[in-house]
């Protein structure tokens, strides 16, 4: 499967200006089965109860339904929105028939004040496509490896941030971490720029089961990398060398 990886940088609360450059972007790299996009791609990181979060989905739906079918790949991103009187940190897989898989962030960043105006979702989130299956994950989620734990379920995992500079070193290392200890590709997907609050380096990368970097954005950078993955490969490495069957048995309780 060929993967883009889009480290954007995100203008504070406009979503039609963020969907703008991010078709930018998408176009000047085509023919991939699957583009990614950060965290909260449309208006940057909005927790506190002034920022403009996405209160309408379905424009962002409907642009991101419109790439995948233009396209013939499936796009994925999270979007800052509100149900009623629920907000969510919701990350969207649209695949290019215009099926829509979603996964309601699990761990909120409480030190962010994400808690203080968001709900957390109750349901880990696994999607299968071109023979593909994808874990989803939303950027403090990277953080609790009991959540990710991989027992032959999924191939690869799908980390879409705003992961702060002052913690880049982190994001590098815990990538890294979950897909070596899952024997996994890991597309960890971060932005660049400003916000109100922090700075924002990248370090978009695909990541090797080895826990090698595939590809890798530069830093700062607005940029897009593209790469292979390769399923005969997993499939063979996890035969040979058995860290998943040999693991823990455990159940998640929510």
């Amino acid at each position: 499967m060929k993967v883009t990886l889009l480290q954007t940088d995100i203008a504070w609360g406009e979503p039609e200006e963020n969907l703008r450059r991010a078709e930018k972007l998408i176009a000047e790299h085509p023919g991939s089965d699957l583009y990614v996009l950060p965290e909260m791609f449309t208006t940057g990181f909005a927790t506190s109860s002034d920022s403009k979060i996405d209160e309408d989905p379905s424009r962002t739906l409907a642009w991101m339904k419109r790439i995948a079918s233009e396209g013939d790949c499936a796009v994925a991103g999270s979007v800052a929105l509100c149900e009623g009187e629920s907000c969510y940190n919701r990350l969207f897989f649209v695949e290019p028939d215009g099926r829509v898989t979603s996964y309601d962030k699990r761990h909120l960043f409480t030190f962010g004040g994400e808690r203080e105006r968001f709900s957390p979702g109750d349901k880990r989130v696994i999607v299968e496509f071109r023979g593909w299956r994808f874990l989803l994950l939303v950027c403090y989620d990277l953080r609790f490896p009991v959540w990710s734990k991989c027992r032959g379920e999924y191939d690869a995992i799908i980390c879409v941030a705003n992961w702060p500079e002052a913690r880049q070193r982190n994001w590098e290392t815990l990538a890294e971490a979950r897909a070596v200890e899952n024997q996994c590709y890991a597309l960890a997907v971060n932005r660049v720029g400003e916000d109100p609050v922090c700075k924002y380096l990248g370090g978009t990368a695909v990541v090797h089961p080895f826990g090698d970097r595939i590809v890798r954005c530069p830093d700062g950078e607005v940029s897009a990398v593209t790469a292979e993955l390769d399923l005969k490969f997993l499939s063979i490495y996890r035969k040979s060398f058995t860290a998943i069957k040999d693991g823990d048995d455990f159940q998640i309780v929510l």
